[in-house]
């Protein structure tokens, strides 16, 4: 089954351009990561003739020393303001999705205050902000599901779901398979990234290297989550489609 409607490509990868035109895939553009790139005067003309020629688009927004959960408050408030000038340039961007850290840091914040902290944060987010493309919080430094599972689970609102990063998933991993992480998250997950490392570190490697059973990883994705895009987050995109093409996930 083709699935390129489903599939996009990171703009980390130093071949984004050339394998989104190829493949004929959608681009996760992640120019706003930091959040000072949002403040150029050009900023949304530079993204958009970036992006030019490319209809399905994603956008990663900023999370360098933001959390919505932040024992300092004005971080918080910094955060807030931060994620809405990130959510009006998706709109803007014609963006079908938003992802944002959970910028949870283990051995900061307890995760049960975390989690209690951050719904209230994004009860408070959404209702302030009713417009905008759905946001999909991302896993980064945690160990298992837990904190971001709660958080949207508590929040339950349908604009605001999951992202899963298997390779942080599996970077991270104290027990927790990659595997696993798909089970649990299965039901709130909205965008998925896609990439491998050994365990080790965050290496954001080809989808055939490292130690992620992908192909086990992908049929879980199809039968748990169908209805879930993907990002190839990995730093070269080529090689990667090509194994894609090689399960029949996508057409060459």
């Amino acid at each position: 089954m083709d699935r390129k409607d489903r599939l996009f490509i990171a703009a980390v990868a130093a071949d984004c351009r050339a394998a989104a035109e190829k493949w004929g895939l959608g681009v996760e553009s992640d120019r706003f990561c930091t959040a000072a790139e949002m403040d150029a005067p050009d900023a949304l003309a530079r993204e958009e003739g970036f992006l030019s020629g490319i209809s399905r688009r994603i956008v990663h927004g900023p999370f360098n020393e933001l959390s919505t959960a932040a024992i300092e408050p004005r971080v918080t408030e910094i955060t807030r303001a931060r994620f809405a000038q990130a959510l009006a340039l998706a709109e803007k961007l014609g963006a079908e999705k938003l992802v944002l850290h959970t910028g949870y840091i283990p051995r900061i914040y307890y995760p049960e205050w975390y989690i209690d902290r951050s719904a209230d944060f994004w009860r408070a987010f959404l209702s302030e902000h009713p417009s905008g493309p759905p946001i999909v919080l991302e896993n980064v430094l945690e160990s298992d599901p837990c904190v971001p599972l709660e958080i949207v689970r508590r929040v339950n609102d349908p604009r605001l779901r999951l992202c899963l990063d298997i390779g942080h998933a599996n970077a991270q991993a104290a027990g927790v398979s990659p595997e696993e992480w798909v089970r649990r998250t299965a039901h709130w997950l909205s965008h998925v990234h896609l990439h491998s490392n050994d365990g080790t570190g965050d290496t954001h490697g080809p989808l055939f290297s490292g130690t992620i059973p992908m192909k086990e990883i992908l049929s879980l994705l199809a039968e748990l989550a169908p209805g879930a895009t993907w990002t190839l987050e990995t730093l070269e995109a080529e090689t990667s489609c090509r194994f894609l093409t090689e399960l029949g996930w996508i057409e060459d």
